[in-house]
């Protein structure tokens, strides 16, 4: 059973509750996280008469996953993904991001979400705040900070390989790791996603927003990524997959370590930068 506080848990209230039960019953075997089967399992006890009673792959256009009521005369919910997602990492955060709607918002949105990248985008709309607390939801469900500072040390300068091998650890997604880590890194460090040479988004580390290391995105035109940079090799084609650093401003007005590599499944330069 559960109480009526339960219900009204923060998003990393609830990865913590259900982090305590995982690390009680399977410790530290227990990575990645079978979002599917702890679902099925934990939510019955949870939420009586309410659970999630089906997850399902299917072909969905013009969203990532939902989360639906059950039909009428039925009790329950399901969660659907879409199929068509070959990264296994990705499924497995649409999965968490699913049941985190579930936990969060299910007697706000009593028909169900559906869940695209447009709405996850617009952060200042109801439903980009609700995305926004599903995705805070499955970062720490899926990567607790107390397992993920032992893979990658606070203090570390995070490389491909080391975010790679974070990402396998946990079944995630390369950017849903990064994001991770760049939330707790005591290093300065930028995160920048590009495409075409032009910047998408950025995140900056604690330290380095607060030494004025950061580059706007929201509401502005595109920003072509800086000329001299590895980032901006990706236009050509090139295969970038290296670090680099520049001894002369090229990100930011100090110099800068920059690693940069590309993912052909999404058409995406991933860049950090990590100003000296």
């Amino acid at each position: 059973m559960t109480s009526s506080h339960d219900k009204e848990l923060s998003p990393k209230r609830w990865a913590y509750k259900l982090t305590h039960i995982l690390d009680s019953v399977l410790g530290n075997s227990r990575f990645p996280v079978d979002v599917i089967s702890v679902a099925k399992e934990l939510s019955p006890s949870l939420f009586p008469g309410d659970a999630i009673t089906m997850i399902k792959g299917a072909e969905l256009d013009k969203f990532e996953g939902a989360l639906y009521k059950a039909p009428r005369g039925k009790e329950g919910w399901g969660i659907i993904y879409n199929s068509a997602i070959a990264s296994s990492g990705r499924v497995n955060f649409t999965l968490a991001h699913e049941f985190g709607h579930y936990l969060l918002h299910r007697n706000r949105y009593p028909e169900g979400i559906e869940c695209s990248e447009k709405e996850l985008l617009d952060w200042n709309s109801e439903i980009g705040r609700i995305e926004g607390e599903a995705n805070d939801f499955a970062a720490n469900f899926l990567m607790p900070l107390n397992d993920f500072r032992t893979v990658i040390s606070p203090t570390d300068e995070a490389s491909r390989k080391m975010l790679s091998l974070a990402a396998e650890r946990y079944n995630t997604s390369f950017i849903a790791t990064a994001l991770r880590w760049i939330a707790y890194t005591e290093r300065k460090a930028v995160l920048v996603v590009s495409r075409d040479g032009f910047i998408l988004w950025a995140w900056s580390s604690k330290t380095a927003f607060k030494n004025g290391y950061y580059i706007k995105t929201s509401g502005l035109a595109p920003k072509p990524v800086p000329i001299n940079s590895l980032a901006h090799a990706a236009i050509e084609g090139e295969g970038v997959n290296d670090v680099v650093n520049h001894n002369s401003p090229v990100w930011f007005d100090d110099s800068s370590t920059e690693h940069t590599f590309c993912t052909e499944q999404y058409d995406l330069t991933i860049s950090i930068i990590y100003p000296v």
